[in-house]
């Protein structure tokens, strides 16, 4: 009988064992990597393409595209389609993201045939309707006239902007004018740019049908589909990360401000890039972090802050971020910069850091569980044009890294001077 007044015994995580992807391609030459797992008779497919913000012509174009995919077809109505998944026990889900669109279909394997009927139809032979287009703007500029209200969106919105530039594609602020600016034609010819075969991949996931690739290939892989592209861009964008530091935008009738401190950093191929994501861990990386328990449970100024280093193909940031109430910007500012400071100057104890190693390496262990979270592993590191080698390297950097590695991050990239703050709200 268990004793439930004794705790478990205390077990220390030696490695993680990964359920790799393998590799193959389709008759056309789209790659296709499987992550054969799990007991459920359910596969995820994924779609993707090299067609997120980052490729966009303007404003709204990438996004655009994307969701129009599934609102009509050469012999699909929206409806159909619609009515068509939910009958099998289907789920269509489209997603744009900052470097990479994607198509992802959930189905049961005795069903992925009539599934990838509709998914075949979205994905090569969408018709991009003006009246659909039309419907679609209209509903997200009135979204986003709304957002625009909210301090949090402004933040965000101003930050991006900050780091990256207003004309680079990561820090494009939507404004109404472009709402009105956008065409049908521009949609269809980002389409033909970036959704055909040259430019897909293909990730499964789940307890794949042994046939899958057969049936794959019947759909997507007998022939090359889509307009052949343009040179896709390579190069990356120059950056013009705004040289002032502190920036406000008021909004008189806010009763919170909306903070974000942050910097252009580097993405996950950097060989800095683990250290310092322990060191983001002890500063604001989880519920236990020196922000959390200042910012929240000491001086009660917030209900949550965090802070992340955020990956993206061509770049990345580091980022704190957090509302408080409006008459406490001031102190709460002062605060944050008061713990980074203490990073910077002051060794962290082995307790905290051995604290921070367990959680870290208990999130890798969570975020391995089950056939969708191994394939969303497999593709942080592909999206990189890394390999599994990754994930041993920064589990033996979690485990080898010392307070004084730490304080050397902190004092190489979180200075205050290199840090740009925006507020928006009141102060």
């Amino acid at each position: 009988m268990i004793n439930r007044k004794q705790a478990p015994e205390f077990k220390t995580i030696d490695k993680v064992d990964v359920i790799k992807a393998t590799s193959s391609k389709l008759q056309n030459g789209i790659e296709l990597y499987t992550v054969d797992a799990g007991s459920q008779e359910i596969i995820r497919l994924e779609f993707i393409f090299k067609a997120g913000m980052y490729y966009q012509p303007g404003a709204l174009v990438a996004s655009a595209t994307n969701s129009l995919l599934e609102t009509g077809t050469r012999s699909f109505s929206a409806n159909q389609i619609s009515d068509g998944i939910d009958y099998f026990g289907s789920f269509i889900e489209l997603g744009v993201g900052q470097d990479y669109a994607c198509i992802t279909l959930f189905s049961l394997n005795k069903y992925l045939n009539e599934s990838l009927k509709f998914v075949e139809e979205i994905i090569k032979y969408p018709v991009f309707s003006e009246n659909e287009l039309n419907i679609l703007i209209t509903n997200k500029k009135q979204k986003h006239q709304i957002n625009s209200q909210k301090v949090s969106i402004i933040a965000r919105r101003k930050f991006s902007e900050l780091l990256f530039g207003e004309k680079h594609p990561y820090g494009i602020d939507v404004q109404d004018k472009d709402f009105d600016r956008i065409n049908i034609e521009e949609v269809k010819e980002f389409y033909n740019q970036f959704y055909q075969s040259q430019n897909c991949t293909i990730i499964a996931s789940g307890h794949l049908p042994k046939n899958l690739q057969e049936t794959l290939n019947g759909f997507f892989g007998e022939k090359e589909w889509g307009v052949k592209p343009h040179k896709i861009i390579t190069e990356k964008i120059s950056l013009q990360t705004t040289s002032q530091r502190v920036h406000f935008y008021e909004k008189d009738d806010a009763l919170q401000s909306a903070i974000r401190i942050g910097r252009i950093l580097f993405n996950k191929t950097h060989p800095d890039y683990f250290h310092f994501q322990v060191l983001n861990s002890i500063l604001g990386g989880y519920f236990g972090s020196r922000l959390m328990a200042n910012i929240r449970e000491d001086k009660g100024f917030t209900y949550g802050i965090g802070s992340g280093l955020m990956s993206l193909v061509n770049t990345g940031y580091f980022f704190i971020s957090t509302e408080v109430g409006a008459d406490v910007t001031t102190q709460a500012l002062d605060e944050t910069y008061k713990e980074i400071k203490i990073l910077r100057e002051e060794l962290v104890s082995d307790a905290e850091l051995e604290t921070v190693r367990n959680y870290l390496l208990g999130q890798i262990l969570r975020s391995v569980d089950g056939p969708f979270a191994l394939a969303d592993k497999f593709k942080a590191i592909w999206e990189f044009g890394m390999d599994y080698s990754y994930f041993d390297n920064y589990f033996n950097a979690i485990q080898t890294v010392t307070p004084k590695q730490l304080r050397d991050m902190a004092n190489k990239y979180l200075q205050q001077d290199d840090l740009i703050e925006c507020v928006a709200g009141k102060k």
